[in-house]
């Protein structure tokens, strides 16, 4: 368990709740804005969406806060810190991406990155996987 709770929450089984009902519901329980507090990805082909949070909460207090609540508990959804990891995937990338300008691009603070230790292209796919030193670079 690190000392600093991740900025996103996993909810999965997420099929019955609309986009946007899922962002109001959110917003509804967090008292923050979609879009100036968090953001909502969603992911329909493993049905999750992932709740990023922008200005800084409680994560895990308001995981607690999600798993009592009872809209959530009446989609059947269930909410989880996102765990930290060292790859990333990175998709629809340019067919001219080279693996120095993705290294370079990762790194940058600019873009929250961090140290670089491998980039693997599948220029097939369009897409890389970026493996950092540590997780504080991938968010």
């Amino acid at each position: 368990d690190s000392a600093e709770a991740s900025p996103s929450v996993v909810f999965e089984n997420v099929e019955r709740c609309s986009p946007n009902c899922l962002q109001m519901l959110l917003e509804n329980i967090s008292g923050l804005t979609v879009d100036a507090d968090f953001t909502v990805e969603l992911i329909p082909e493993i049905n999750v969406a992932v709740a990023t949070f922008i200005k800084s909460i409680d994560t895990k207090e308001f995981v607690e806060k999600c798993s009592q609540h009872k809209r959530i508990r009446e989609f059947e959804m269930t909410a989880r810190l996102l765990e930290s990891t060292q790859t990333i995937k990175a998709e629809n990338l340019p067919d001219s991406i080279s693996t120095d300008y993705l290294t370079v691009y990762f790194e940058s603070a600019r873009n929250g990155g961090g140290p670089v230790s491998d980039v693997q292209l599948f220029p097939e796919e369009n897409s890389a996987i970026i493996t950092f030193c540590d997780h504080k670079g991938n968010t």
